[in-house]
Parts: C-alpha cells; structure tokens; sequence
C-alpha cells in the first residue's frame, strides 16, 4: 500500500443545542488532545477542529456532508482534493477515562497525518 500525504486533518464534534455530559466530554476532549499534541498543525491549518451545533439551520450543509446524526466525532483526512470520512465511535467508549481517551486520539490523529489510506 503506498502512502498519499495528507494536506489537511479535520476533525468535527457535531451535538445538539442540549448536550448530556458524555457529549460534552467526547468534543472537550477532542478539542484538549489536539491543542495538547498537535498545536503547530492547528495554527499552521494542517488539523482543525469545528464544534458544529447540527441542529442550527446555518450548519445544515456540514450536517449533510458528514450524515452525521446527533452527537458524534467526525475525522477527515484531505488529500489530493479527495475527502476520507470517518465517524470515529470507539471515542464513546473511552470518554470516562481521559488518559486513554487522549493516547487513542493522539495516536489516531497521527496516524492519518502520516498517510491516508
């Protein structure tokens, strides 16, 4: 398998106006790993994370372009202009223990900035 060079890693918590504490932990930890570990990717563009509210009509779009549905974690890893979407689920899983949350996250979000597959 060849390596394709990720541009661009995006990162996106969709939830609802209301949030439970285990939605609100999934998109702060998220957030926290990724200003933790990856700050220079942030602050050059390479990763980026967005907080969207999918129940504003403004976010309907992104709502679409993800089919996300309620609370979830989205990663999107861009190269050579192609998307690769994936709905990230073992995060919910792993939200009550913050060490393990963020070595997962970390790891995963390396991962995709080495290659895309």
């Amino acid at each position: 398998m060849s390596c394709i060079p990720v541009e661009r890693v995006e990162v996106v918590h969709f939830h609802a106006t209301q949030q439970c504490i285990s939605c609100i932990a999934v998109g702060r930890l998220a957030k926290e790993t990724l200003k933790e570990s990856f700050s220079a990717e942030m602050e050059s563009g390479r990763v980026i994370f967005r907080d969207v509210n999918g129940e504003l009509p403004e976010n309907s779009e992104i709502v679409l372009q993800y089919q996300a549905r309620g609370s979830s974690l989205f990663t999107n890893a861009i190269s050579q202009g192609q998307e690769h979407v994936e709905e990230d689920t073992t995060v919910w899983r792993l939200y009550a223990n913050e060490e393990q949350y963020k070595e997962y996250f970390e790891r995963k979000i390396r991962d995709l900035l080495s290659c895309a597959s």
